[in-house]
């Protein structure tokens, strides 16, 4: 009797303990979105732009983001910059996918035989200390002036990001998993498609991105320089014309251009990639 007194005496002593759950307002959730903070910090930087290029008051110099806009919105209008972007991107994805291509050949090489490995590694260390524009004399020699230089060069900066990523992502695929590809029978290709490529995707998903950085950077300097061919060239070629005019606005909306295509590759398709593949399958870290 006295012991459950005394149970009924702590159990009523001790503070009741409850779930407490409280629903996150709307600004709450909002913050917690990615997109959202990064919009945010968007639109701080084009506040920055143009409250700086306001005080400066100096278009030659430095053209406030409204104007730019405004040039931007007049040469889409009349069909500049969707022509140009076009004929970027074009000779952008011959030179990208063949330079996918030839790390996938390399890697595959590497993986499966030792002189393989020696000459990816060789060749890595030599040519991706190189950068890519200093090959464009040369390939203005060997291929004129045309696609075939600038392809030439975007090889050159995608292959040894892909490829080097690719076979550091290969060699770290753990020895179990080997294992289970070998006890099944699996060799070559197929050892390579079903075991290594799902295991180290992050890996190669991080060379392709590196690669794709590279190689546009790459393109956009070396139109820069010449990028025009039969009298039509790319947005680096529509940077330099208008400088050479003096309209910077101009100048400034090819530049932001050539920024929101990056932020579309990286944000749509390789975020969209990584969320179907590495997310799905339990990679992610």
């Amino acid at each position: 009797m006295d012991a459950q007194i005394l149970m009924r005496t702590d159990a009523a002593e001790r503070p009741s303990l409850a779930v407490v759950e409280r629903k996150l307002s709307v600004l709450e959730r909002a913050w917690g979105s990615g997109f959202v903070r990064k919009t945010l910090i968007i639109i701080l930087l084009g506040m920055i732009w143009e409250t700086y290029g306001r005080l400066l008051d100096n278009p030659l110099l430095f053209p406030t983001l409204s104007d730019t806009l405004a040039t931007m919105k007049d040469r889409i209008a009349d069909g500049t910059i969707p022509m140009r972007a076009w004929t970027s991107i074009k000779v952008l994805l011959m030179g990208y996918a063949a330079g996918i291509a030839l790390a996938a050949t390399l890697t595959i090489l590497a993986i499966n035989t030792r002189i393989g490995t020696d000459f990816l590694e060789t060749m890595t260390a030599m040519f991706n200390p190189l950068p890519a524009i200093a090959l464009l004399p040369l390939a203005l020699i060997w291929f004129g002036l045309g696609s075939g230089s600038l392809v030439f060069v975007l090889i050159h900066s995608v292959l040894w990001a892909v490829a080097l990523n690719t076979h550091s992502g290969f060699l770290s695929v753990s020895q179990t998993l080997r294992m289970v590809g070998r006890n099944y029978g699996l060799r070559g290709l197929p050892y390579v498609a079903l075991i290594l490529v799902p295991a180290a995707f992050p890996s190669i998903l991080t060379g392709l991105k590196i690669g794709w950085a590279f190689a546009w950077r790459t393109l956009i300097a070396a139109e820069l320089i010449f990028g025009v061919s039969s009298g039509k060239g790319g947005l680096g070629w529509f940077i330099f014309e208008n400088r050479n005019l003096l309209d910077i606005p101009a100048v400034f909306a090819g530049l932001l251009t050539v920024i929101v295509i990056g932020l579309v590759v990286e944000n749509l398709i390789f975020r969209t990639i990584e969320r179907k593949t590495i997310r799905k399958w339990g990679l992610h870290s």
